[in-house]
């Protein structure tokens, strides 16, 4: 076995980093092991819609960087207190979904590391004291299979529930919607001597126990350190996926949201459907008063990214006043987005 420990605390590069090692880098049979944690972020799952699964108030105003993996599965989020973890075999070695085999190297130096009770269970979780702090996803292409999970060991739980908590939206789309579990930290069930770690020195005391050594020194030849010329390519991924606005919310399935507001001038009660992360259709209910038809309005927005400042603009463009009077416009593009 190989094992990469990532610098970056970007996920998107960091997701860049193992989708161009597992396509481009041919270690045989031999597999690798991977090792990352980042800042404040949130993936969504391939097949989500990232609008129904974030806060997009709460995302922006705590800069919390959002993309979407190659993976299916649910939303998460993550910050310096998680460590992501994934393991890049040949396809033909293990079974797609068998998540277990994926994981139970792991689990098995966590009980070593005196979280007993830690097991996996379901289909992609791994538990301790039935609580979740680690859920996995599965990718496969080309002749090679990548699994990456969480391991939470000392994660901000007070933002998970406002960050991929969506309360004013009524979205209805085809997208694969998360299953909220209850979460936990793995710190608190370690032994005694590993509740002050922190996720440098986990991730360095993981490495230990998959490879059963005492020291790092003595796997020196079996890490793989990213060269300059890796880092130009990986560049490359990270700009054309999860650095990509179209990546991140143009690949939402099509949906259609309802957003309401009442404001002392009027209520504005507007319907959208969106395909692509495009506005394709728009339409204002309310007791708003307006000189022109708002449906003019409506026209004028179709074709826009459904993306708060995008909207902004063509709202600004439009003049919404002559539409919907006595509303600042930002106050609608805040509503719509």
């Amino acid at each position: 076995m190989r094992y990469v420990s990532m610098t970056s605390h970007n996920i998107g590069m960091n997701l860049a980093t193992e989708q161009y090692l597992m396509n481009n880098k041919d270690f045989g049979q031999e597999p690798l092991v991977l090792f990352y944690y980042e800042e404040p972020c949130i993936i969504v799952g391939r097949n989500q819609n990232t609008a129904e699964e974030i806060n997009q108030d709460y995302v922006k105003e705590h800069n919390i960087r959002v993309t979407r993996r190659l993976s299916g599965g649910g939303a998460v989020y993550q910050d310096l207190g998680n460590l992501c973890f994934s393991f890049v075999v040949p396809s033909d070695s293990e079974e797609f979904g068998d998540f277990k085999s994926f994981t139970q190297p792991i689990v098995d130096v966590l009980h070593k590391m005196g979280a007993t009770t830690v097991e996996v269970s379901g289909r992609n979780d791994i538990l301790v004291d039935g609580k979740k702090f680690s859920g996995n996803a599965m990718y496969s292409k080309n002749g090679k299979t990548f699994s990456h999970g969480t391991l939470m060991l000392d994660v901000d739980l007070s933002v998970v529930a406002d960050a991929l908590h969506v309360a004013q939206d009524k979205i209805a789309s085809k997208g694969i919607k998360s299953v909220r579990s209850r979460v936990t930290n793995l710190r608190p069930y370690l032994a005694k001597e590993y509740q002050d770690i922190d996720v440098p020195t986990f991730r360095d005391d993981l490495i230990k126990g998959l490879f059963n050594v005492d020291s790092l020194d003595e796997i020196k030849d079996k890490q793989y350190v990213v060269t300059p010329e890796d880092q130009k390519e990986i560049d490359q991924i990270y700009e054309q996926y999860y650095n990509n606005w179209d990546w991140v919310y143009g690949k939402n399935p099509e949906f259609t949201t309802k957003r309401r507001k009442h404001f002392d001038m009027g209520t504005i009660d507007a319907r959208l459907d969106v395909k692509d992360g495009v506005i394709k259709n728009i339409k204002f209910f309310g007791d708003f008063f307006g000189p022109q038809d708002v449906t003019k309005l409506a026209d004028q927005l179709k074709g826009v990214k459904y993306d708060r400042d995008e909207i902004a603009k063509a709202l600004e463009k439009a003049g919404t006043d002559q539409y919907i009077t006595g509303i600042p416009t930002a106050e609608i593009a805040d509503l719509l987005a």
